[in-house]
């Protein structure tokens, strides 16, 4: 079984930065691609970051220059590095993480909030 378990999300002050990360544990598991995904109260689910499985990385227009997804293969884990933080970016984000196969699997969600 693959589990995925979140951390790093909080309060900060606008313009503050923070580092979730996404920890992928299971029998044999490898992190292949990975997304980041985050959600508001009332809104749809947004897109944000994406490493691809050739490693290329991919941002919405939003967080384009201010965020950054890595990984660490080595430990399976998923990074989402959020500089410049602004109230909009206050949401849920979630981890998204693809092995070797098309199917994925999701982080139950950390809570990210920026104060004005």
């Amino acid at each position: 079984q693959v589990q995925l378990v979140e951390s790093g999300g909080g309060l900060v002050q606008a313009g503050g930065c923070l580092r979730l990360s996404c920890v992928a544990s299971g029998s044999n598991f490898a992190v292949n691609a990975a997304a980041w995904h985050r959600q508001a109260p009332g809104n749809q689910r947004e897109w944000v970051a994406t490493m691809t499985r050739d490693g290329s990385t991919i941002y919405s227009n939003s967080v384009k220059g201010r965020f950054t997804i890595s990984r660490d293969n080595a430990n399976n884990t998923v990074y989402l590095q959020m500089n410049s933080l602004k109230p909009e970016d206050t949401a849920n984000y979630y981890c998204q993480i693809f092995g070797p196969t098309i199917n994925s699997y999701w982080g139950q969600g950390t809570q990210v909030t920026v104060a004005s």
